[in-house]
């Protein structure tokens, strides 16, 4: 009886050791591309989480109920942003032609166990 309390007591050990968990996070950086429309006040808005662009797959910003998120000044995606735990790093305007996109950096600390 002695060593079937000893066997079960190792082995409800062992089980326990297994419990730990990594809390480890690693830095996410995205982008967002702000390039004005033509002729009117508004601009296009373009994320990049750093994956593979693919023309199959629509990789359209969409809110929880599927429908198609979209805003209306550059301080809206910013806010957006900011809620969703993104940290500014820096922005910088590129000219071309004779319009200016503006590009904003973001990064973020994530679980390390999301990515595993």
């Amino acid at each position: 009886m002695k060593k079937v309390i000893i066997l079960v007591f190792a082995l409800s050990a062992s089980f326990a050791s297994f419990a730990q968990t990594d809390t480890s996070k690693i830095e996410q950086y995205c982008e967002i591309i702000a390039t004005p429309r033509l002729f009117r006040n508004k601009v296009t808005i373009d994320i990049d989480f750093g994956e593979e662009k693919s023309f199959l797959k629509d990789e359209q910003l969409k809110t929880f109920d599927c429908k198609l998120k979209k805003f209306n000044t550059i301080i809206d995606v910013l806010n957006f942003m900011g809620r969703d735990g993104w940290v500014f790093i820096n922005a910088y305007p590129i000219k071309m032609s004779n319009t200016e996109i503006y590009h904003f950096a973001f990064k973020k600390q994530i679980p390390k166990m999301e990515f595993q």
